[in-house]
């Protein structure tokens, strides 16, 4: 796998010239319960999106090394932190992939956005300005322990992909994730994703199941997004960090994995903001600035 290099580093600065998209769609992936698979799903979505020739961020929540940098092979050296405190710009942090896709570490720095002042928001969004015209999709894998800022990484995008699977644990995580959403902040727009199923009928048993306790006791109506058999195929691919599409591109779930990604360009159940990258993170400031006692659930 590809590090920032001298050379990287200028690459990517040049990207920053090209004129892309006049937005970037922002797509946060939440789990209902911890080894759900969400950072395998998300890994799969941007090498389906790169595919398409998008360029495309993943924005990456979880520490070391249960992240998109371990299972990518990537050595990280900094986090979104360094840029906040001035200590690396955004380019130096950023690490490349492969051609079309980027990582973004962000653990530390996730967490540092509510206590910015008015000077650092400014700054930071400025940061982030340079990449409004170079990036058409951040993608952004949220952690799952006490400290996560889901929550506002959710209520900053356009869409939020709910991976689930058929256990009990899962599906009343994934409930109480869209309760407090949709209660608290009025959030009405979910993609399901079913996960470590044994066939396609199951999966869409499971979300049938699972959409219409939803939409019976909180009055939203997830959109199916897609699914993914418990697959010898998956496991290899992380084995060798890499994606199942990169590995296996002609496989049965190499399949089932695109058709998920055009399932989410295409959906309709999305927040419409319609805007460029820095103004997602003018928008995840507002959010990280809520109260975090009221995200706990």
């Amino acid at each position: 796998m590809n590090r920032i290099s001298n050379d990287q580093a200028a690459g990517l600065r040049d990207m920053i010239s090209l004129r892309a998209a006049a937005s970037a769609r922002v797509i946060t992936v939440v789990g209902g319960a911890r080894n759900i698979g969400k950072t395998t799903i998300i890994t799969n979505l941007a090498a389906a999106l790169a595919e398409k020739g998008k360029r495309v961020l993943l924005i990456d929540e979880n520490p070391y090394p249960n992240n998109i940098c371990s299972r990518l092979g990537l050595k990280v050296r900094f986090d979104l932190i360094h840029a906040i405190q001035q200590d690396r710009r955004l380019d130096q942090i950023i690490l490349q992939e492969s051609e079309n896709i980027f990582v973004l570490s962000a653990h530390r720095g996730i967490h540092a956005l509510s206590g910015l002042d008015a000077f650092g928001q400014q700054r930071l969004v400025k940061s982030f300005s340079q990449f409004s015209d170079s990036i058409d999709a951040i993608l952004i894998d949220t952690a799952m322990d006490e400290e996560t800022c889901m929550l506002p990484l959710s209520l900053a995008s356009e869409q939020v992909i709910v991976v689930i699977s058929g256990s009990a644990a899962s599906l009343t995580g994934a409930y109480a994730l869209i309760k407090m959403m949709s209660l608290e902040y009025a959030k009405k727009h979910f993609l399901v994703f079913v996960n470590k199923v044994n066939s396609k009928l199951m999966a869409q048993t499971v979300f049938e199941n699972f959409a219409r306790v939803v939409y019976q006791y909180l009055g939203v109506l997830p959109e199916f997004a897609g699914f993914a058999q418990l697959e010898e195929k998956i496991i290899q691919a992380g084995r060798l960090r890499q994606s199942v599409l990169t590995l296996f591109p002609h496989s049965q779930i190499g399949s089932d994995l695109r058709r998920f990604t055009d399932s989410v360009l295409h959906s309709s159940s999305r927040d419409h903001y319609g805007d460029e990258v820095c103004s997602f993170m003018e928008r995840l400031i507002r959010t990280s600035q809520l109260s975090m006692t009221n995200f706990m659930v």
